[in-house]
């Protein structure tokens, strides 16, 4: 291997210019209009929202912009910085793409960190770059299936637009969760990890230093967990739950962790009651068996983590049983997170487990990568069964990589090339709640405003009451009479109502009754786009 500091130059640079890359490739600005990469499209519809409720509105106490009136129940920490860096000034890409970038970076980074450190390996610590990049599922099995070797297969692969497994939103075994379009997609998870790793790589330090702990470090170490509440719910659990693991099995960690949990404990419990003021909605269920849990047998769930996990399955085992102890205690308190993944349900969809594999996994390769590099110590003529496996356990990731290389764009009219958005953000409060007649990026949402129902999946995946809000929604637009329609309009807190054109014959919309149209006055209308608002002050005096 290069030199010590060579090749940390190498890794830091290449996570750098890579980050900043995929971020930017994925999401852009062309001249006022927002270039989405078609398979980020559905995720950006409810981040992009938030973001601008902080930029051009005003969202504090937080609500979820896209379902007025309750306090949030998504972790928007992240978004709140985003949109705090457009409301200073940065373009809308920019104010995504650095933090994603760097939170990207981030994580590359301390994955090589982690492991040089646990290993004292630049090998495996390259590897588990490598491995985190490169996922090792069996994915690669659903291509070969659409795509038999033939001449053309490299091409092929080179030209691949489409995931092979897409599960659960397919009928493939290998879940959607495990390619880069994760955290293209989920801009605050990759931060969120690398967060909790820094965390807990600080918090070894006497362990891996033999070194005594340090109060000052501690506190700080403490104040950080208890303000990433709101940066990422399940990322700070799982931290939670690594940190009583090592404790656990590093008995000397207990004063440590203990100020490190009680400081947390203190800044989360205001945090956590604000969020069950409004309701969270959620209900921790025992779901085992994760995705497999419709057929749930030993042989169903085994085969689903082979598919998912590929032969990491197997090689970590292997890398446990070849580290050195101190190592081998690191990643067993990861296990816990697996084992919790596969037990409990924590969100209304399943599938939003997803992060606890993540998560684990990032330690998991490392061992994986640790016992490939001890075979390829052990003798030489291991060296072309390592080079296999590498090939192996990157095959999927590689062809995963194309589909996010070769996506589309979408475009969307940004302010102040909008003229529906520009006449909302200047003529209407910042605080004002709309009754929206799109679903995805209305232009009330794109404004910063909050509107009384954004895309059912996006409220009803946070855990909101998404039934009832529906009923009301369509109480509102299919009023028959002026009185009710107000009556309706006041008492649920609606400043604006907008009649988005396409509406009528939109089968998701509620039908909506032409009462407003026939007795109500608009305060802007758009000739050429069609869209209208219309004050309900003014109309409901």
């Amino acid at each position: 291997m290069l030199k010590s500091g060579y090749l940390e130059i190498i890794i830091i640079t290449f996570s750098l210019i890579f980050s900043f890359w995929l971020m930017f490739h994925t999401f852009s600005d062309s001249q006022g209009t927002m270039q989405i990469a078609t398979k980020a499209w559905s995720d950006f519809s409810s981040h992009i929202p938030l973001i601008k409720s902080f930029s051009f509105g005003e969202n504090f106490p937080p609500q979820y912009p896209l379902f007025a009136g309750p306090p949030i129940h998504y972790h928007f920490l992240f978004y709140l910085l985003v949109g705090t860096l457009e409301k200073v000034g940065l373009r809308i890409d920019w104010s995504l793409n650095i933090p994603s970038a760097l939170g990207f970076a981030s994580l590359l980074i301390i994955i090589y960190y982690f492991t040089k450190k646990i290993f004292n390996s630049q090998a495996a610590a390259l590897l588990s770059v490598i491995f985190f990049l490169f996922n090792g599922t069996l994915s690669f099995l659903y291509f070969l299936r659409d795509h038999p070797l033939s001449l053309n297969f490299f091409q092929e692969i080179i030209n691949n637009q489409k995931f092979p497994s897409f599960g659960p939103y397919d009928e493939g075994l290998v879940a959607a969760f495990w390619n880069l379009n994760i955290y293209t997609n989920q801009r605050h998870l990759a931060l969120a990890y690398a967060l909790s790793l820094i965390i807990i790589l600080v918090l070894l330090r006497p362990i891996l230093k033999q070194s005594k702990p340090n109060l000052g470090v501690s506190i700080l170490l403490g104040i950080t967990l208890g303000l990433s509440f709101f940066f990422h719910l399940a990322v700070l659990l799982m931290t939670i739950v690594v940190l009583i693991s090592l404790t656990i099995l590093f008995p000397r960690l207990f004063k440590q962790t203990f100020i490190v949990l009680g400081l947390a404990a203190i800044l989360i419990l205001p945090q956590y009651l604000y969020l069950q003021s409004g309701g969270s909605g959620f209900k921790l269920s025992l779901v085992p068996g994760y995705l497999a849990a419709s057929n749930l047998n030993l042989i169903n769930l085994l085969s689903y983590w082979f598919a998912n996990l590929g032969f990491h399955l197997f090689l970590i085992p292997l890398g446990i049983w070849v580290a050195p102890p101190l190592s081998r205690k690191i990643l067993i308190s990861f296990l816990p997170v697996f084992i919790i993944g596969n037990l409990f349900q924590f969100s209304p969809e399943m599938a939003g487990n997803h992060k606890f594999f993540n998560y684990f996994m990032i330690l998991g390769v490392m061992f994986s990568a640790y016992f490939l590099v001890y075979l390829w110590k052990t003798h030489y003529l291991l060296k072309p069964l390592v080079i296999i496996w590498i090939l192996v356990l990157t095959f999927s990731g590689i062809i995963d990589f194309f589909p996010v290389l070769n996506d589309g764009k979408m475009q969307i009219a940004d302010y102040p090339k909008d003229p529906d958005v520009a006449w909302i953000i200047h003529n209407t409060s910042p605080q004002a709640v709309f009754l929206n007649t799109s679903y995805i990026f209305d232009k009330a949402s794109l404004a910063g405003r909050k509107i009384f129902m954004g895309w059912p999946y996006f409220a009803w995946s946070a855990g909101y009451d998404t039934d009832t809000r529906g009923q009301v929604q369509k109480q509102l637009l299919g009023s028959q009479d002026i009185t009710t329609a107000c009556q309706l309009l006041v008492r649920n807190n609606l400043d604006y109502l907008e009649l988005s054109p396409g509406a009528a014959s939109d089968p998701n919309i509620p039908p909506i009754s032409p009462l407003f149209v026939q007795q109500f006055q608009p305060i802007y209308r758009n000739p050429i786009s069609g869209y209208i608002i219309y004050s309900i002050e003014e109309n409901c005096p």
